[in-house]
């Protein structure tokens, strides 16, 4: 890893910015609420050198701060280059989730991928907002034995760490103040706009 490699937070958003990977506007997204930002990490992370530089980032803030871990796991479909990536730097093997069936209904590990009782995993999400699915990653390997260490982001954006109450760390290239709301109640200046929504999801 070069010192060119290791990118600071300014860095992180002017990278995601060119690779147009973060917008502004009004946009809906996947937890139902509203915001004025919108993250589409994939346009960044299709880049393999944008990528890399991302996942060396990680890795090194994660090395910094003392965090071990002998795999990466990350809930597809967003996450899956992106664990791929933070496991070729870190020199890891990673795994990604998928969902049961609808969303609520919990994660599971399929295509042969098998994790033994105190495996020292990395939880990782492109851009955290709620949590949610990073939350339905961390239930599922806590339920097989895995020791889940800590939870890495290019982006967070829920404004604290959502993962504080399970006592995990959260790691992010970027803490990012964008506005949420619920469509009930739109702040000044949104009040007749229709959100778009860029995301992945219907």
């Amino acid at each position: 890893m070069s010192g060119n490699d290791v990118l600071g937070s300014g860095e992180v958003l002017d990278l995601l910015r060119r690779e147009n990977a973060l917008l502004e506007g009004h946009f809906l997204l996947s937890s139902g609420l509203h915001s004025d930002r919108y993250f589409q990490c994939a346009l960044a992370l299709c880049d393999p050198r944008s990528a890399g530089q991302l996942a060396n980032a990680l890795v090194a803030r994660l090395a910094a701060e003392g965090l071990e871990y002998d795999l990466v796991v990350g809930p597809a479909l967003g996450a899956v280059v992106w664990a791929q990536e933070v496991a070729r730097a870190a020199g890891t093997k990673s795994f990604f989730t998928e969902r049961k069936g609808e969303k609520g209904a919990g994660m599971a590990l399929r295509r042969g991928f098998v994790i033994a009782p105190g495996t020292r995993c990395l939880v990782v999400e492109d851009v955290v907002t709620t949590g949610g699915s990073a939350k339905e990653v961390i239930d599922l390997l806590n339920e097989i034995g895995a020791k889940v260490v800590a939870v890495g982001s290019v982006v967070n954006r829920s404004g604290g760490n959502p993962f504080a109450d399970l006592g995990l760390p959260l790691v992010a290239l970027a803490e990012v103040t964008a506005r949420t709301w619920a469509p009930s109640d739109p702040p000044e200046g949104f009040e007749n706009s229709t959100p778009i929504k860029p995301g992945s999801r219907a």
